[in-house]
């Protein structure tokens, strides 16, 4: 037997001993094959005059092929649309990373079980919540007229502020409610990551004089340095995915100029106009820059020791 024969016979006997376990994986691998590759098979469509009606295969191919994507980069609003989703992205990223980690060390700090417990179930309560609720919650609190914040600051002798209709303040509410929503839930990520650091080390700390922060600086933050990297690279191949839900949701005509971003913009020209191959031309070019990104971020960690693969 040649050595091809022979790797080929030891792979299928550890795949049968696990057998098991990649039975356990197969609905996994089912859902990402049913989900996520096959419908791949639509974006054809971005090359053609789709009709719903003569369907996908008996639809004409655009002339040129490239019709759809040079519809989209020469339309009037790219500059703002592509300027409003990358600024929101950032913003979300930007302040949205910190906060999970502290949050995650502060409740593996804390040494009463039952605050921890009640923590944790409180923070991530607002993950469960659609956005309509919680643009509720936001209207509630900072709307110009009755909001809980406005009618403290009218109290005091100030002026009222638009907060959900000013251009000055929209983008900071998209953001901070954004970091509410997952905070919690990023928080979990990162507990389960500490949760795996050596107990020995924050002992061997302890003896050589070290306090709390020292321990966090020194075993904690490195200990959950690769889960920090990883986090950071799955949200910048995401940076064109601003939040269609919470922005549709929450933006009205005197925002637009801040708010409006590819995704809502999309959804008005080309789902609502059925121009579905418009918005499968804009969807694969979101798709390739989202790649691109997680290429070249994936390549700067490894500099620094970190990488997803």
């Amino acid at each position: 037997m040649d050595s091809k024969t022979i790797k080929g016979t030891a792979l299928w006997n550890d795949v049968w001993k696990m057998r098991a376990l990649y039975l356990m994986l197969t609905p996994g691998l089912l859902w990402y094959i049913i989900y996520k590759y096959v419908p791949m098979i639509g974006l054809v469509i971005a090359f053609k005059d789709y009709n719903i009606v003569e369907g996908v295969a008996a639809s004409p191919w655009a002339d040129p092929w490239h019709k759809y994507f040079t519809q989209f980069f020469h339309s009037p609003y790219f500059s703002q649309l592509l300027t409003n989703t990358l600024l929101i992205s950032f913003y979300k990223l930007i302040f949205g990373i910190a906060p999970p980690i502290v949050l995650a060390i502060l409740i593996h700090e804390c040494r009463s079980l039952v605050m921890k417990k009640w923590v944790q179930t409180l923070s991530f309560m607002p993950h469960f919540l659609s956005w309509v609720i919680i643009y509720g919650i936001v209207i509630a609190f900072f709307s110009e007229t009755s909001g809980v914040v406005n009618r403290f600051i009218v109290e005091n002798g100030s002026k009222a502020i638009p907060f959900l209709t000013s251009t000055d303040w929209f983008r900071s509410v998209l953001v901070a409610s954004d970091v509410w929503q997952n905070l919690g839930w990023g928080a979990i990520i990162y507990l389960a990551a500490i949760s795996s650091i050596d107990p020995s080390l924050y002992e061997a700390c302890r003896v050589d004089g070290g306090g709390r922060f020292r321990m966090i600086w020194n075993i904690t933050l490195p200990g959950i340095r690769s889960v920090i990297v990883l986090m950071f690279i799955l949200k910048v191949g995401h940076i064109l995915d601003a939040g269609f839900e919470q922005i549709y949701i929450m933006y009205n005509i005197q925002v637009y100029e801040v708010a409006d971003i590819i995704d809502t913009w999309v959804y008005r020209t080309g789902l609502q106009q059925m121009n579905f191959s418009l918005a499968s031309a804009v969807g694969l070019f979101k798709s390739l820059f989202g790649l691109v990104l997680v290429l070249v971020s994936n390549s700067l960690a490894k500099k620094w020791g970190e990488s997803i693969w």
